[in-house]
């Protein structure tokens, strides 16, 4: 139970709910014990009037004192029992509530290589599957637990003390079913895993087929996507039909070995009753003690199987919880961020691929001015935006924002003076308002227009029978490429961030709304230090340089005009370009 160790602190918590449970457990446990007791003395008054040995009133009074008790017992230990409910299983859905927040907030904290290396099915099936597997640890078994020794310790001891021969023969069969549903609940556990892994698998191919459903129609792939599917969830069936023929042993194991102690009872305890040994009510008192212990007997393997379940679970959640983020705040400090923006020979490759995307790169950005990026796919444009978020960090060289390395600025202001527009613009399903008001939580109506205008999107927006009310489907379905990229600036925009960083954000855009959008931003930019990344020279021409990068080295340096006017890439570009647009 190692993995379980993780838990404690919440038990310490919740420490005086728990313990307040644990005892009305035990009282909820005793007062049902109080039952079988009085059933059997109600028999023993019926044996001894039909003996003639007490009167008709005697039995009366006697019978109505322990239906009362019975009654009185009963509703106490449903009471009880309730309030046990109320605090154990509340503790351990507060339990679940703290460890999903804790899972979604290192999530959040992980780096983006952690999210190339795990997919989104695994990590949706950790934050909900599994912490409901722990739950129960954390809630039923330690209910069920408590129950079950009280139970033992309290029935026991007073079938012990009434009749000990009998509790021998009564209880024997009971630690062969203990065992039996012990030896089922591994059978269960190693199934259930695979079970998991399967509902994993299943989970990841529908997020991923939802998700790019627009690619499977179009290229008409339906019937093998199905397919696939269809495969998946058969093998996911077998496996879930393994489990369930394990499964279905349960009951009838439990119900043998229940009848073969109910068995016991009878003979051994009819013959004691005909030797003398003991009354007729014990008799009636041990079958209801027997049925009554048989479930927590069975309980001990049920637990042992959730326990088991849990510690798996909770391994496969500790593996995220123990993962170290490669990118770490180091200063606590706020840091005012101005916006210049230095690359002092800075090399840096992936991680998971080792692909070199920048080699010796060098340059400096003074506060408020644009710098244009372009070249070629592969070249190590993006990187760069990239590293400046640090998104990653540098393995040589240095970068510095006004004069301090990247590293020894708080994480948490450096990002939160930047507004990045990816490459692939990504937008939530909620309204188009809240997914502008993103970058800027509490900006008014009037923020969210004047945005959408410098994005140039204001119109399309306005045309929408909901207008800024409308609601985008998953990662903005409804918006078509070049509304996503706009609607992807205005939440940058609204920010109004020190830094702004535009990653080949006009590409799905109409060369009119380009030159619109470009204009706009030479307002907007006035006082920000802007990056532009992009295929088309038209989107940087009016920048105060422009870097040319070519296999992660930058080749040409300058203004348009310069790059013009000096022979190389840039020129030539230009001219291709050029020519595409006369044609």
């Amino acid at each position: 139970m190692k993995e379980l160790r993780f838990l404690n602190k919440y038990f310490y918590k919740y420490r005086g709910r728990l313990l307040i449970g644990l005892v009305i457990t035990a009282i909820a446990t005793i007062f049902r014990i109080v039952v079988p007791s009085k059933i059997g003395d109600s028999v023993n008054s019926i044996q001894s009037y039909f003996k003639n040995e007490i009167t008709y009133e005697v039995l009366k009074s006697q019978l109505l004192e322990d239906i009362l008790i019975i009654i009185g017992a009963a509703l106490l230990s449903g009471l009880f029992t309730f309030m046990m409910r109320q605090t154990i299983i509340v503790v351990s859905r507060y339990v679940e509530f703290d460890l999903k927040n804790e899972v979604f907030k290192q999530y959040e904290r992980l780096s983006l290589n952690f999210y190339k290396q795990n997919r989104t099915g695994d990590l949706m099936n950790r934050i909900s599957e599994d912490v409901s597997k722990v739950r129960m640890y954390a809630g039923p078994a330690l209910m069920y637990s408590t129950t079950t020794v009280t139970l033992f310790i309290v029935a026991l001891s007073y079938m012990i003390y009434t009749a000990p021969l009998l509790t021998l023969y009564a209880v024997a069969p009971l630690p062969i079913l203990s065992i039996g549903i012990y030896k089922l609940s591994i059978a269960i556990h190693k199934r259930s895993s695979i079970v998991q892994q399967y509902l994993s698998k299943l989970t990841t191919f529908t997020q991923e087929s939802f998700s790019g459903i627009s690619v499977i129609k179009a290229y008409g792939i339906e019937p093998r996507t199905n397919a696939q599917f269809v495969e998946l969830s058969n093998i996911s069936k077998d496996k879930n039909i393994d489990l369930t023929k394990v499964q279905a042993l349960f009951f009838p194991v439990m119900a043998l070995l229940i009848g073969i102690s109910n068995i016991l009872v009878i003979y051994v305890g009819g013959n004691q009753f005909i030797n003398g040994e003991i009354e007729f009510g014990t008799i009636v008192e041990f079958l209801i003690y027997v049925n009554m212990l048989t479930w927590p007997v069975a309980i001990v393997g049920w637990v042992s199987s959730m326990v088991q379940q849990a510690e798996a679970s909770q391994k496969r959640i500790n593996e995220f919880l123990k993962e170290e983020p490669q990118i770490k705040n180091y200063n606590d400090t706020p840091s005012e961020i101005i916006g210049k923006i230095a690359f002092e020979n800075v090399t840096f490759s992936y991680p998971d691929t080792q692909i070199t995307a920048l080699k010796n790169v060098s340059f400096t950005i003074q506060p408020g001015e644009t710098i244009g990026i372009i070249g070629n796919t592969g070249s190590g444009k993006s990187t760069i935006l990239e590293l400046i978020g640090r998104l990653f960090d540098v393995q040589q060289g240095s970068i510095k924002v006004d004069d301090i390395i990247l590293k020894d600025l708080n994480l948490k202001d450096l990002r939160s003076a930047i507004g990045y527009v990816p490459q692939d613009a990504f937008l939530f399903s909620d309204s188009i308002k809240n997914n502008i008001k993103f970058g800027k939580a509490d900006a008014t109506d009037e923020e969210v227009i004047a945005a959408a205008k410098y994005a140039a999107v204001h119109r399309n927006i306005d045309e929408f029978q909901n207008k800024y009310e409308t609601v985008l489907g998953e990662r903005g379905i409804t918006l078509s490429g070049g509304q996503k990229q706009r609607v992807s600036i205005a939440r940058a925009i609204i920010k109004e961030p020190k830094i702004l960083l535009f990653d080949d954000c006009l590409s799905a855009v109409d060369t009119e709304t380009e030159e619109e959008i470009l204009q706009n931003f030479q307002k907007v930019s006035e006082d920000k230090t802007t990056l532009i990344v992009s295929h088309r020279l038209s989107s940087v021409k009016n920048a105060d340089t422009i870097l040319v990068l070519e296999n992660g080295n930058i080749i040409q340096q300058g203004t348009h005009t310069e790059l013009l006017n000096t022979e190389g890439y840039y020129k030539e570009l230009y001219h291709k370009q050029l020519l595409e647009k006369e044609m």
